[in-house]
């Protein structure tokens, strides 16, 4: 009698369950529809024939398959630049980023480092508070980098949360029994830093190299007060003139915008920057999800 109860109540529990599995699957289903559609939509635009476009009669896929919106966009030298200078600052910007977090985050991963959880909490409170955008913008100015490349790489080179994570993989994966027989066979500070930490931290250096080049590739404001030349722009600050203010260069009005008027292809020229600002994040990331995932991990609570 009790085992028939058992199993009644195990073959309800088994129905709740694939209820639930069933509720669930539909509800990221359709969340998966309202994240992608958007997406769907901008590249079938791009791909489209202008007027079909101005008429809306693109709604999933591309009405009369035409790249004319590219070619117009590719002939703009102001683009090239753009995308040139995005390339530039998110490889030299990761590398300038990951060995700086690298530097501050092993001295207070070490237990002989003096006063580093003062340090440490001198860096939590630039967390939470800051001076400001002025400030900074004269320090820049005071220390002659304004309108230079080193602008973009920098003013904001360093993020907490990063010292934070990297603090903690250090913490973790360093052992005091590895420092202290690096230590007895005479080995340096420097040394161990480089012969022995960095190569046990690709792990961790991955992920800061992931999230410093996402938030490098997507970076404008930086520029937009620290640039004058146009020949330093990023990609973003090309598209946000373009998208945002509508503001062109004569260049871009003999070459974009002149076309996209006569041609009228306004319309699938923004779709088509749109396109060619996200391609290289939405192409990478499905290889180094597992990165985000593991830097998560990294940085959470473990009891």
């Amino acid at each position: 009698m009790v085992r028939n109860k058992h199993a009644a109540y195990r073959k309800k529990e088994l129905r709740a369950d694939r209820m639930f599995d069933i509720v669930n699957n539909i509800f990221l289903l359709f969340c998966f529809l309202v994240v992608s559609y958007p997406l769907i939509y901008i590249v079938s635009s791009s791909l489209s024939n202008a007027h079909d476009v101005m008429a809306h009669k693109v709604w999933l896929f591309p009405v009369n398959f035409d790249l004319t919106a590219y070619k117009a966009v590719f002939t703009n030298k102001q683009i090239g630049i753009g995308y040139f200078n995005s390339v530039f600052y998110v490889a030299f910007g990761t590398i300038t980023s990951v060995i700086l977090t690298m530097l501050l985050a092993y001295p207070l991963s070490r237990k002989e480092f003096y006063g580093r959880k003062t340090v440490t909490k001198l860096i939590m409170f630039t967390m939470l508070f800051t001076g400001g955008t002025i400030p900074l913008y004269l320090v820049v100015r005071n220390l002659g980098i304004y309108d230079s490349r080193w602008a973009m790489l920098l003013p904001n080179a360093v993020t907490v949360w990063n010292v934070v994570i990297a603090r903690t993989f250090l913490q973790e994966n360093i052992t005091d029994e590895l420092y202290d027989a690096a230590q007895i066979d005479g080995c340096s500070d420097i040394r161990f830093l480089f012969q022995m930490v960095f190569p046990l931290s690709k792990a961790i250096i991955a992920v800061l190299a992931l999230f410093y080049a996402v938030s490098q590739w997507n970076k404008y404001f930086d520029a937009l007060i620290y640039l004058q030349s146009q020949k330093l722009y990023p990609l973003q600050i090309v598209l946000r003139n373009i998208l945002i203010i509508n503001k062109n260069t004569p260049s871009m009005m003999t070459d974009v915008a002149a076309a996209a008027r006569a041609q009228g292809l306004s319309e699938t020229i923004r779709y088509a920057l749109i396109v060619i600002a996200s391609a290289p994040l939405l192409i990478i990331y499905p290889f180094v999800q597992k990165f985000f995932v593991k830097g998560v991990m990294i940085g959470s609570v473990k009891g």
